[in-house]
């Protein structure tokens, strides 16, 4: 979904409620074709990041054909190889400071760019298209030692059913746990129309034969084998902290807990650092 919506906060946000409500609900129904494109346009565009972050020495980028289109990788380091999937509106530039941290552990970090994200291709969006390009990530390895994974970047991860993850231990940073409800509670705060929304989404669901109600981030933690351990920020605006300290009481994943680190700023964290440390170890 759009950050224009997603990270939307303020009081003004809340006085332009029902306008937004009305003028959707309205589109939809002069123009039906018109507003499913707008709203496809909206709901699924993310924000390509812009920022320069310099690039560590030694990186490796190389593109990768998949189902979703080319794929951008980086790769840094040598040794068993951890994955890093980047969240909405993200990149991999974001883990370029972790990337680092990796490669000098004796490992190879390799991250990607999503869908529409970064220096991939694509236009659209969505945590199906999400999964499709991590496991086409995943089909062109040998073997890994384990997947970071930030934001909705961890619904990815624990949505995968690819066999390389099976028992390999998982990073969350910041991971969005309860994505369908927070997803569907933030459009229906922001006023857009339901109905739109519901559109959008079930012809994502139709195309990748994967509906929305079936997703379910923390069921699938719940389940999965193999250690985890989730860094997160008590304060975190983006993601439910509740939802990661309800993980906790699993008997395989640990939480570690940050505090004024927020959503972001916890990739470039000594506290994500030493998570590394102690799950490779």
């Amino acid at each position: 979904m759009s950050s224009k919506i997603y990270f939307r906060q303020g009081k003004g946000f809340d006085l332009r409620r029902g306008m937004i409500n009305l003028t959707t609900r309205l589109h939809h129904t002069i123009a039906p074709g018109h507003a499913r494109k707008v709203a496809k346009n909206l709901l699924l565009t993310p924000d390509r990041s812009k920022r320069l972050i310099e690039e560590p020495a030694g990186l490796v980028r190389r593109q990768i054909e998949t189902s979703e289109g080319k794929i951008m990788t980086y790769q840094l380091g040598q040794g068993p190889t951890w994955i890093l999937g980047h969240g909405w509106s993200g990149s991999s530039s974001q883990f370029f400071s972790l990337m680092e941290h990796i490669a000098a552990a004796g490992y190879t970090a390799l991250a990607f760019d999503n869908p529409a994200h970064g220096e991939s291709e694509g236009r659209y969006g969505h945590l199906p298209g999400f999964v499709k390009a991590f496991d086409s990530v995943l089909d062109q390895q040998a073997s890994i030692a384990g997947v970071i994974a930030h934001s909705m970047g961890g619904a990815m991860v624990l949505e995968s059913r690819h066999a390389l993850l099976e028992g390999k231990p998982v990073l969350l940073v910041a991971p969005v746990l309860n994505y369908t409800e927070n997803l569907v509670s933030t459009v229906r705060r922001s006023g857009y129309s339901m109905k739109l929304f519901d559109e959008v989404v079930g012809e994502i669901a139709e195309t990748y034969q994967y509906a929305l109600d079936s997703i379910d981030p923390l069921e699938r933690l719940k389940a999965r084998l193999g250690s985890a351990v989730i860094v997160h920020d008590k304060a975190d605006r983006f993601a439910s902290f509740a939802h990661s300290k309800q993980a906790e009481q699993y008997d395989h994943v640990k939480l570690l807990a940050t505090e004024g680190l927020g959503h972001g700023r916890i990739l470039n964290s000594d506290p994500l650092r030493q998570a590394f440390d102690s799950l490779a170890s």
